[in-house]
């Protein structure tokens, strides 16, 4: 039996804005530093939907990994 069935949830990107701040890296930095355009990361700031590359960019520009930076809440 799905205990989920009919559950919903969305991804946050708090923990990357976050940790932005603990490492005092400006959002322009991190574009430049992930080759990734400001647009992709409003995106993310918004809660938007964003590809697998985009993630793997930021994590290797920021040494961490993908649980560092996002989290599934649930509704």
């Amino acid at each position: 039996m799905d205990t989920h069935a009919g559950k919903k949830g969305r991804f946050s990107y708090n923990k990357l804005f976050k940790l932005l701040i603990d490492k005092g890296i400006k959002k322009k930095s991190l574009c430049e530093l992930a080759e990734i355009s400001a647009t992709s990361l409003a995106k993310l700031g918004r809660g938007g939907s964003t590809n697998t590359e985009i993630l793997c960019k930021i994590c290797c520009a920021l040494d961490c990994d993908v649980g560092d930076i996002m989290e599934l809440v649930r509704e």
